[in-house]
């Protein structure tokens, strides 16, 4: 199955580019023609870098790393966080705090407070404060929540990072870059894909574009994570298999066995006092012996 149809990029309007006058020359490579006054992507390039993209995130995924989907403008934050969940990775969608990559450390301090400021909300430690004392945790909890929430249970730094929007997120590509994390990212006429390891071309601002472009990514998280999944069934009927064709008998030690027909056996009338007194007869410990010295 291909991981995206020239249909699909068509449809969702991933060819068009920004003005003529606002383009980066950078970028010429990518570009196909020219249309009134508006700069025609390449859509075969833009298919070619798709699949890598694609197989780069697959492979990080496969190797147990996490990706980290960033998009802050208006009409990204929701597909971010959407697809994001859908594939059970992280996400920011707010606000790039300086730092996120680079001081992860003292991110991972305001991560702790959140959470602890939630378990206070659960545990009923509210219900001892005042309205005051309540009404400013909850706007620390909700400013947190709000730059941190997407990020709340990454506990080490992202194996590759998904950007959209290249011109806006600069701080993420550079803290990225400065950290050895690989990016991929989403870059129109008038971004500079030097610096990207895996530059998607095309439209960067239509929602349907943006929307597709995520998506594709998603997919691959969650295609490295079903493989894992079958990996793991195969090894565990690979195991069973082994155990079969191992050569040894686990009943072979058994064969030699006696074997007592119980079909006719019924119990004996014998009540406990009776059982007691044969056993009386026999008895384990010698009394002359125990209180011999005595």
């Amino acid at each position: 199955m291909a991981v995206v149809t020239m249909k699909n990029l068509l449809e969702s309007g991933v060819h068009f580019g920004h003005q003529v006058k606002r383009w980066d020359p950078r970028m010429k490579k990518y570009i196909f023609a020219e249309r009134n006054g508006i700069h025609i992507i390449d859509l075969q390039k833009t298919i070619t870098a798709i699949r890598e993209a694609y197989d780069a995130v697959r492979k990080t995924t496969a190797a147990g790393k996490s990706v980290l989907f960033v998009g802050t403008k208006k009409q990204v934050q929701q597909t971010i966080a959407k697809e994001a969940e859908r594939c059970g990775m992280f996400y920011v969608n707010n606000r790039w705090l300086g730092g996120m990559l680079t001081n992860f450390s003292t991110i991972k301090k305001s991560l702790a407070r959140l959470k602890k400021i939630e378990k206070m909300e659960n545990d009923g430690t509210f219900d001892s404060l005042t309205k005051k004392e309540v009404a400013v945790l909850q706007k620390e909890k909700a400013k947190l929540e709000k730059n941190l929430g997407g990020i709340k249970e990454m506990k080490d730094l992202p194996g590759i990072i998904f950007i959209i929007d290249t011109r806006k997120e600069t701080i993420a590509i550079s803290e990225a870059r400065r950290m050895g994390i690989p990016i991929v990212a989403v870059v129109d006429t008038n971004c500079n894909p030097e610096g990207i390891d895996y530059p998607i071309p095309g439209n960067d601002d239509a929602i349907r574009s943006i929307s597709l472009f995520t998506q594709i990514i998603a997919n691959a998280v969650i295609e490295a994570d079903n493989e894992s999944g079958l990996k793991i069934i195969e090894n565990l009927q690979a195991g069973d298999e082994g155990f079969n064709d191992s050569g040894i008998d686990p009943y072979q030690d058994r064969e030699d066995e006696e074997i007592t027909d119980y079909s006719n056996y019924t119990p004996s009338e014998k009540n406990d006092h009776e059982e007691d007194s044969d056993d009386g007869s026999s008895s384990l410990i010698d009394e002359d012996e125990l209180y011999g010295d005595r």
